[in-house]
């Protein structure tokens, strides 16, 4: 059976990032839900183009990724991360079921950690930094709500960071979800699973690596010897923009209220909550997510760099 090639219509791979790829620089991967989904404009465009030059001041390219009028692109333009800040909640909001039909309508599309996941393993990229992934919402032994972000780690090679699985989630089972799936947990410099905007909460990773070095060679070895999937580098908000947790947990404790009560569910689900703890904290929670976004990007581009040396 021959190699499947993709058609060049329905990837594009912008020419920095082509660049990068054909000289084996280190390259991070960034998503684009969090432009159109996870906070207002223009804060949201801001941030992304932001986080796009301190990748390049460490001497990393970087690479958002979005579906632009129906082709999946990997390296936005400034105006394309506009267009996606202005359209917010208008774009759609695209995960791994969602991704052949928003190509064939030839719309623009936000991608999740999933899609992101699933669109860099396509252009060859190994690294990728976002906020916080998706996990198994509260209520899940219910509602069966549980983020598509998981089954893709459990097969998509790509290393995602993060500051841990966002607090508006059930901690506990998306740690056992992601164990059950063979999905490595690590803590940088952690034993305990930051919670989004707090640095810990009362779960464990399932391994602390305390340096990009130790993380890098963990990665290399897991796909050199067939283990197929992704990690998860769990990365504490750095101490002075994280939120105690007594004001956090309130306010997610009252959108998730809201939200049963609205019948909000599905991938709508977290773009409410996190819009509506927004609102709760007085916008204190919007300044720790861009700054949890920050940090994670820097130390997405130490492991890049790292893996890039001994890959």
């Amino acid at each position: 059976m021959s190699e499947l090639k993709l058609p060049a219509e329905f990837l594009q791979i912008s020419p920095e990032v082509q660049d990068a790829l054909n000289n084996n620089k280190p390259i991070v991967a960034l998503e684009s839900t969090i432009i159109s989904h996870g906070m207002p404009f223009p804060q949201n465009a801001q941030t992304a183009l932001e986080v796009e030059d301190a990748i390049r001041q460490q001497g990393v390219i970087p690479a958002t990724i979005a579906i632009i009028r129906g082709v999946m692109k990997v390296g936005l333009s400034k105006e394309e991360i506009e267009l996606l800040g202005r359209e917010g909640h208008a774009v759609t909001k695209v995960s791994r079921r969602d991704l052949p039909f928003v190509v064939a309508a030839g719309i623009n599309g936000a991608t999740t950690v999933a899609s992101t996941m699933i669109i860099a393993a396509m252009a060859g990229i190994k690294i990728f930094a976002t906020g916080g992934i998706g996990g198994v919402h509260r209520g899940a032994e219910h509602t069966f709500d549980i983020s598509a972000d998981l089954q893709e780690l459990a097969k998509t090679n790509v290393a995602v960071v993060c500051a841990g699985a966002k607090s508006i989630l059930d901690l506990g089972l998306t740690t056992e979800y992601l164990e059950t799936n063979g999905v490595p947990l690590i803590g940088y410099q952690t034993q305990s699973l930051p919670a989004f905007f707090c640095r810990t909460s009362p779960f464990e990773v399932s391994i602390r690596l305390d340096s990009a070095e130790a993380i890098a060679r963990a990665m290399a070895v897991k796909w050199q010897t067939g283990l197929n999937g992704g990690l998860v580098i769990a990365n504490p908000i750095p101490e002075q923009f994280a939120m105690a947790e007594e004001t956090i947990n309130a306010a997610i404790d009252q959108a998730v209220r809201e939200a049963d009560e609205q019948g909000v569910t599905g991938k709508a689900s977290t773009p409410f909550l996190l819009a509506r703890v927004a609102e709760l904290t007085g916008g204190d929670s919007l300044k720790s997510n861009i700054q949890l976004v920050f940090n994670n990007a820097r130390l997405a581009c130490d492991i890049a760099k790292a893996y890039q040396r001994i890959a």
